[in-house]
C-alpha cells in the first residue's frame, strides 16, 4: 500500500463519531408534578390497530402520570372497540354513552385529566388524544386527589389523524394497548462489545506483525550493507502514517470542525454525501483486508504488479477483488435501508477500522491522550438490531469509540514484541483488559441513565491510558514509553567492545 493510500484511510478518521446509545421505554421527569393519584413513569405504549378485523398500522403513543397503569404482556392486552368522541375534544359529555370502547379525542383546551374524567364517566376504558405538539400530560398542582381509573395515551398527530379518518369512513376500528418491558440485558449490546474487542484484537495483530516484519527487514540490511549506504537519508514510504505531536493537534480541529458542519448541515444531500464518502472508505478498507488474507493462497497474483492509470501501480490480485468490492458497497449505499442492510455496514466499517489502525500508528503516548467527540453520524458507526427487545431499534457504537483506543493498543502490542515481552510481562494484554471494561462500564451507565447516549470515551480513555501509564511508571519504562515509543536497541554494525 502507498503513502497517498495511507494518507486517504487518516483522512477517513475525521469521520468519527463517539457515543454509544440505546433508546428506553421509560421516562422520568422531575419538573413533572408526582401527586397522589397523578404518579406513573411517562412511558412508551404500543398501539396495535385492526381495521374491519384485518391487522393495520401499529404506532407507538405516551402514557400520562394520571389513570390505570398500561398492561405490559401483549397476550394479555385486551383489543377494544375504537370510538370517536362527539364532541371531539371531549370537555364535555359525550352526546351518547361508549359502553367500554376506547376514546379517540382532540387535544382542545380542556386539561387532560378533565378529558379522562369526562371519557371514563361516560364510559370509556381509555383515552386516546391526538395532538400535534409535544406535550407532557400531567396534573395541576392543586389537582390532590385524582381518582382517574382508565389509562390515558397520546398519540402523534399523523397517527390519529389516520384513525379518525378510518373511522369517519365507517370502517370498524380496534385497538390493542401495552408497553412492553425491555430485556434487562440487551444481547446486541453483547454482539457489540464482542465485535469492538475482536477488531481491536485483529487490527493490532496485524499492525504489530507488519511492524516485526518490516523491523526484520531492516535489520537485514542494515547488517548486510555497506558503511556507505547507512550514511545515506532513507528515501521513499513505507505506507505507514506515524502521528506526531502536531498532526494529532490538527486531527482534533478539524474532526471537531467536521463535526460542528455535521450538526449544522444535517439535511438528506449531507447524509447522501457521508453515505458515498463511508462506501468509498469502505471498498478501500474491504480491499486491503481481502488482499492481505487471499494472498497467502495466491502469492503469485499478490506479488505481480501491473501500472493502471490513476490508480498507478497494483497487483493482480488488488485488481481481481476490486470489482468486487466496489460492488458490495454500491449494493449497501442502494440498499441500506433494508432491514438486514446493517449487515453490510458493519463488514465495510469493521473492515476500513482494521485498515486504519494498520496503516496509522502512535508513534509513542505523547499523542495519546484522549480527543473529543460528539454526538453519533449517519453511517459512520457499528450497529445491531436488537432482536430480543420487543420495541425494536438498534444498539449502536461509534467508530472513534474503537479506531482512537485501537491506535493506542495496537501500539502497546507493537512496544511488547519489540521489546520481547510475554503477555503478562507486556502492556497489550492489560490495555485490551482495559478497554473490554471501559466499554463494558460504557453500557452499564447506558441502562443506568435510562438509555440516554453516552460518550464511550469518557470512560474509555481512562481505562486503557490510564493502565498503561500507571504500568510503564511502576516498571520504570514511562519515560521511553513517551518518547521514543520502542525498547532500546543494539545496532548491529557497532562492535562488540563498544556494546
Amino acid at each position: 500500500m502507498d503513502r497517498s493510500r495511507a494518507l486517504r484511510a487518516l483522512m477517513l478518521l475525521w469521520l468519527i463519531p463517539g457515543l454509544t446509545y440505546a433508546g428506553d421505554i421509560v421516562h422520568e421527569d422531575d419538573k413533572a408534578p408526582k401527586l397522589p393519584g397523578c404518579s406513573n413513569h411517562f412511558i412508551l405504549v404500543k398501539v396495535q390497530t385492526w381495521i374491519n378485523n384485518e391487522e393495520d398500522s401499529e404506532f407507538v403513543g405516551v402514557g400520562a402520570r394520571f389513570g390505570t397503569t398500561i398492561q405490559t404482556k401483549e397476550k394479555y392486552a385486551s383489543r377494544t372497540p375504537l370510538s370517536l368522541s362527539d364532541p371531539s375534544d371531549c370537555c364535555t359529555a359525550p352526546k351518547e354513552k361508549i359502553a367500554g370502547d376506547i376514546l379517540l379525542v382532540h387535544r382542545g383546551r380542556c386539561k387532560f385529566t378533565t378529558k379522562a374524567k369526562v371519557a371514563e364517566a361516560a364510559g370509556a376504558s381509555a383515552l386516546l388524544i391526538i395532538n400535534n405538539q409535544l406535550y407532557k400530560m400531567v396534573c395541576e398542582r392543586n389537582e390532590t386527589d385524582l381518582d382517574i381509573n382508565i389509562p390515558a395515551i397520546m398519540l402523534p398527530h399523523d397517527a390519529g389523524v389516520s384513525l379518525e379518518r378510518s373511522l369517519k369512513s365507517g370502517a370498524s376500528l380496534s385497538v390493542q394497548l401495552y408497553s412492553p418491558d425491555r430485556p434487562l440485558v440487551d444481547t446486541a449490546e453483547v454482539f457489540l462489545w464482542l465485535m469492538a474487542v475482536g477488531t481491536i484484537l485483529c487490527a493490532s495483530y496485524w499492525s504489530a506483525w507488519s511492524a516485526r516484519e518490516a523491523s526484520i527487514e531492516q535489520e537485514k540490511l542494515l547488517k548486510d550493507a555497506p558503511d556507505e549506504f547507512l550514511k545515506m537519508e532513507t528515501t521513499g514510504s513505507s505506507g505507514v502514517v506515524d502521528i506526531n505531536t502536531t498532526s494529532a493537534i490538527l486531527f482534533v480541529v478539524i474532526a471537531s470542525c467536521f463535526l460542528i458542519l455535521l450538526y449544522k448541515l444535517m439535511s438528506f444531500w449531507f447524509v447522501e454525501l457521508l453515505v458515498v464518502l463511508f462506501a468509498i472508505g469502505g471498498v478501500e478498507g474491504l480491499q486491503t483486508c481481502l488482499v492481505a488474507m487471499l494472498s497467502r493462497w495466491f502469492k503469485c497474483a499478490g506479488e505481480t504488479f501491473i501500472k493502471v492509470p490513476f490508480f498507478g501501480v497494483v497487483s493482480y490480485l488488488t485488481l481481481a477483488v476490486s470489482p468486487f468490492c466496489v460492488a458490495f458497497a454500491v449494493l449497501w449505499a442502494v440498499y441500506r435501508r433494508i432491514s438486514f442492510a446493517w449487515i453490510g455496514q458493519d463488514v465495510l466499517g469493521i473492515a476500513l477500522i482494521i485498515t486504519v489502525l494498520q496503516i496509522v500508528r502512535v508513534p509513542n503516548l505523547k499523542v495519546a491522550r484522549g480527543d473529543r467527540t460528539a454526538e453519533d453520524g449517519v453511517p459512520m458507526l457499528l450497529k445491531i438490531p436488537r432482536m430480543f427487545d420487543p420495541w425494536g431499534g438498534y444498539s449502536i457504537i461509534g467508530f472513534g469509540d474503537i479506531l482512537l483506543p485501537g491506535l493506542l493498543i495496537a501500539f502497546s502490542l507493537r512496544y511488547d514484541w519489540a521489546a520481547r515481552k510475554n503477555l503478562q510481562a507486556g502492556y497489550f494484554l492489560w490495555s485490551m483488559v482495559a478497554y473490554g471494561s471501559g466499554l463494558l462500564i460504557t453500557y452499564v451507565a447506558l441502562n443506568l441513565m435510562d438509555g440516554h447516549g453516552q460518550p464511550a470515551l469518557l470512560y474509555i480513555v481512562p481505562f486503557t491510558l490510564g493502565t498503561l501509564l500507571t504500568l510503564g511508571w511502576k516498571r520504570g519504562e514511562l519515560t521511553n514509553l513517551f518518547t521514543k515509543g520502542e525498547p532500546e536497541r543494539v545496532c548491529p554494525h557497532t562492535p562488540p567492545s563498544a556494546q
